[in-house]
């Protein structure tokens, strides 16, 4: 059965500029609803309320279909690092789909685009990374690091060394091996993950677990889990342990200074690989090009995606470390996996347009500098809202605890009940008014686009705060305050 287009002239008609005319909101909802099946949702709410249409984005804002605009506090899903609107990616991509839109990097085959990304990737990441497998997303990355890491120590010798060691709340992905490499426990709970030979240490989240000490302190406790899951499986069974610099979707957890060093003395201490996952954090937006630099960490393996074309075209891939690539590339003969699209040229030269303009605007440098202390301090402001018992940032990443307080000090709270989901009402708040902050569970994150200003970020955080004031209101009056 065919659908009609609705006319023109119908309520809801998109704001001028914004998109095709004659499209009303009512309509597209109803179409959603009735065949776009979307990620992490539960579709018999969405059908209740219908989707927001998203329809033109400029710089840190987006509009949606009923003309309202937004700030974009998390820059898509983490990965529109330069912005919306960059005509020059999307010129690029049209050039190179006028050229050659495609072919594959199967049977000795290569293409431009690929090619000089792979060297460009090459410079600008740590010096042990000379060496590129390209997938489609995050996922993909993940799940090559699983068949590399194995594929690694079949190579070496020793092919008793399967188990992977991650940590619970971590997100690695949605695939089956990236699903399973992430310690989501809702994620588990369905499909029978995880997958055999991969285990999960606690989080280093020091407002979680580091009561009775210092930062410094819990640090060193929180990498010895590591030690502890070597010694309980056995050194010869492991193969690498992999991590967020800072945990993304479990909430930005940042990590005591601690914490990296250690688990690099102990990756180094058991010969384990190590493998960072960058998916999020690489690509400025933690004001390093890469975030195991600013944590203090040399990584075997990489993985990377969003930022790296600040979403404008899928691409991911992993970035390969001598001491593996050597092996793979010197002894491994075929290594059997690969994707139709991998090295996509069309996605590779918008990758390669995108990394130009986050160096010619100096935007990782900005981070560093400018927006991600501004940051800092405007979400150290925020310490002083009644609703707010916890808040850190870490480049262009920042997160808060929503909390109820028994006194005048952030020490003085306690979270909420579970069956009160303020997180939720909250992130409607922030929406309704004009900005995108995520809840997790009830601690609320951003990650805007690298192209933040200093005076957008303010713009940002005032709105954050009426938000706040708002759900303070409706919970005080839902009595959970009490």
């Amino acid at each position: 059965m065919t659908t009609n287009p609705p006319q023109a002239g119908v309520p809801g008609i998109l704001p001028e500029g914004a998109g095709p005319q004659g499209l009303d909101t009512k309509f597209l909802q109803q179409l959603d609803s009735a065949h776009y099946l979307h990620p992490f949702t539960d579709h018999a709410a969405l059908r209740e309320h219908g989707a927001r249409v998203i329809v033109r984005g400029d710089g840190i804002y987006l509009w949606d279909s009923e003309g309202n605009k937004i700030i974009d506090g998390m820059a898509g899903l983490w990965c529109v690092n330069a912005g919306y609107g960059r005509t020059s990616i999307a010129d690029a991509v049209h050039a190179q789909m006028l050229q050659l839109p495609f072919y594959n990097s199967f049977f000795n085959t290569t293409n431009v685009p690929a090619v000089q990304l792979a060297a460009l990737l090459a410079d600008i990441s740590p010096p042990q990374f000379q060496h590129v497998f390209y997938t489609n997303s995050g996922s993909e990355a993940n799940d090559t690091i699983v068949r590399m890491v194995r594929r690694y120590w079949q190579l070496a010798g020793q092919p008793g060394r399967q188990a992977i060691i991650s940590r619970r709340n971590a997100y690695h992905g949605s695939t089956m091996a990236g699903a399973s490499l992430g310690g989501m426990a809702g994620m588990h709970a369905q499909g029978g993950l995880p997958i055999p030979g991969i285990h999960h240490i606690g989080q280093p989240s020091y407002a979680e677990g580091g009561r009775g000490m210092s930062e410094a302190e819990f640090g060193l406790e929180a990498a010895g889990w590591l030690e502890a899951s070597i010694l309980a499986l056995g050194p010869e069974n492991v193969a690498a342990f992999i991590g967020e610099p800072v945990q993304g979707a479990g909430g930005v957890i940042i990590p005591p200074s601690t914490y990296w060093p250690e688990i690099q003395r102990i990756c180094d201490k058991y010969d384990i690989l190590l493998v960072s996952d960058e998916v999020i954090c690489g690509f400025g937006r933690l004001g390093t090009w890469f975030g195991c630099e600013l944590m203090g960490f040399q990584p075997d393996l990489i993985a990377f995606a969003k930022g790296v074309t600040s979403g404008y075209v899928p691409l991911g891939g992993v970035l390969v470390g001598g001491r593996v690539a050597h092996l793979l590339t010197e002894k491994g003969g075929d290594f059997n996996h690969g994707f139709t699209y991998s090295g996509h040229p069309s996605a590779c030269a918008a990758a390669l347009e995108n990394i130009r303009i986050l160096e010619t605007e100096q935007l990782v440098e900005r981070v560093a500098l400018a927006t991600g202390p501004h940051l800092k301090a405007c979400f150290a402001s925020l310490v002083s809202h009644p609703l707010v018992g916890h808040a850190e940032t870490c480049g262009l990443t920042a997160g808060l605890n929503l909390v109820r307080r028994n006194g005048e000090t952030v020490h003085d709270c306690e979270p909420f009940a579970s069956t009160h989901v303020v997180g939720m009402l909250c992130r409607k708040h922030m929406f309704d008014n004009g900005v995108i902050m995520r809840a997790v569970g009830d601690r609320m994150i951003v990650a805007p686009p690298l192209s933040i200003t200093v005076g957008q970020i303010d713009e940002m955080v005032e709105r954050i705060r009426y938000c706040l004031d708002l759900t303070l209101e409706e919970v005080t009056q839902r009595g959970w305050m009490d």
